[in-house]
């Protein structure tokens, strides 16, 4: 099974498509992914990242729903009284 995590790009740097990388936050955790995937990509914009590659671009609308079911899930984690979970902190405008 595959997972994508969605964050927000902060930063491009590179002119060539097929090199340039992104500066992509999660949820206040910045990782470099490879933009070559998505070359229309803006500083601002939401990506879905997997395996070090941004592969898609969201809206805000649908990046907002992501975060909401990662809350859910998170909440879920808490109930069940496990040590580990997701961080809270995702929301679009937290970053």
């Amino acid at each position: 099974m595959c997972l994508g995590i969605p964050g927000k790009l902060e930063a491009i740097e590179g002119d060539d498509p097929l090199f340039r990388t992104g500066k992509v936050n999660f949820g206040g955790v910045l990782k470099d992914v490879s933009l070559a995937a998505v070359p229309e990509v803006l500083v601002g914009q939401y990506v879905i990242v997997h395996a070090g590659m941004a592969i898609s671009i969201l809206d805000e609308v649908e990046a907002d729903e992501v975060f909401q079911y990662l809350d859910e899930l998170a909440q879920g984690f808490e109930e069940a009284g496990d040590t580990v979970s997701p961080p809270s902190e995702y929301a679009p405008g937290s970053g």
